[in-house]
């Protein structure tokens, strides 16, 4: 039993592995908390697909996928919410061009890439075992600064979060506060990207909050729950897929999942069980 736990860190290419997978969930847990608060998942999914043309193309030219991921996201993101402006057009109808006009731009620019089956394949599944010492670092200096980024800006976050019309009439600047959130989720997504891949990278930022909306009322705990939920998941998964041999982005997000139907069927207060308890009660005529 101690052998499952000791016998993939023994490989420097599993260690790695587990370091990005760790920050990416603690990471992805704190921000996910806002955009989950927000009712933002749909905008997820959109700079998930609009970060992939930027990386695709820093791939091509052999420059650095962060920079590329975030520039495309940022670029996406600021669209949109011109956009938005026109009223005869919905938020989330913006969104479904843009972001499907952004993921197919990324496959053309791919397409003209050496290998570019094999290499379309690591960005859309992920390839966390291929991850080098750079990609660590890299990953562990943008992950320290959305931290403390999301720290400065908390309270800013959860008044507009709560309140957009309260946020407004105090002074805050909704939409640079917008914009600063995208770029977060947008930077937050492009380092996980290798551990989850594109397609299921919106897991890995969503899963983990909503487990803990479904755990706590209080936001302060719901933001060390999910990253912890988060990290745990990441490094499951990951335990699972060298024991098994099977896909690792594929086995994280399932593990995420998993806690999240735990949690829906039995969380203290939100949970299936403790409604269908509460309404039994509630049935219960009173006598006097």
């Amino acid at each position: 039993m101690i052998e499952f736990f000791t016998e993939p860190w023994q490989h420097v290419f599993m260690q790695r592995a587990f370091l990005v997978v760790l920050m990416s969930g603690v990471v992805c847990g704190v921000i996910g908390s806002h955009v989950a608060l927000r009712g933002m998942a749909f905008i997820g999914d959109a700079v998930a697909h609009a970060v992939f043309p930027g990386i695709a193309i820093a791939f091509v030219l052999q420059t650095s996928l962060v920079v590329g991921g975030v520039v495309a996201g940022l670029i996406t993101a600021l669209a949109i919410a011109v956009v938005s402006q026109n009223r005869r057009l919905k938020e989330d109808t913006v969104i479904g061009v843009f972001f499907a006009a952004a993921f197919g731009l990324g496959i053309v620019v791919m397409s003209t890439a050496p290998g570019y089956g094999g290499s379309l394949e690591s960005f859309l599944f992920g390839s966390v075992l291929g991850i080098s010492d750079r990609d660590v670092v890299t990953v562990a200096v943008a992950g320290a600064a959305l931290l403390l980024i999301s720290g400065a800006l908390h309270k800013e976050f959860v008044t507009v979060g709560l309140d957009r019309e309260t946020a407004r009439s105090v002074g805050l600047p909704i939409f640079w506060l917008d914009m600063a959130l995208y770029a977060m989720v947008t930077i937050a997504i492009v380092i996980s990207i290798q551990a989850v891949g594109n397609i299921l990278v919106l897991a890995l930022l969503i899963t983990p909050a909503a487990c803990a909306r479904l755990l706590t009322d209080r936001i302060g705990v719901m933001m060390l729950i999910a990253p912890a939920i988060g990290a745990v998941s990441g490094l499951t998964g990951l335990y699972l897929s060298y024991a098994f041999n099977l896909a690792a982005g594929g086995l994280i997000v399932l593990t995420a999942t998993a806690v999240f139907v735990t949690c829906w069927v039995f969380a203290p207060r939100h949970g299936l069980l403790s409604h269908r308890r509460v309404t039994a009660t509630e049935a219960v005529p009173v006598r006097p």
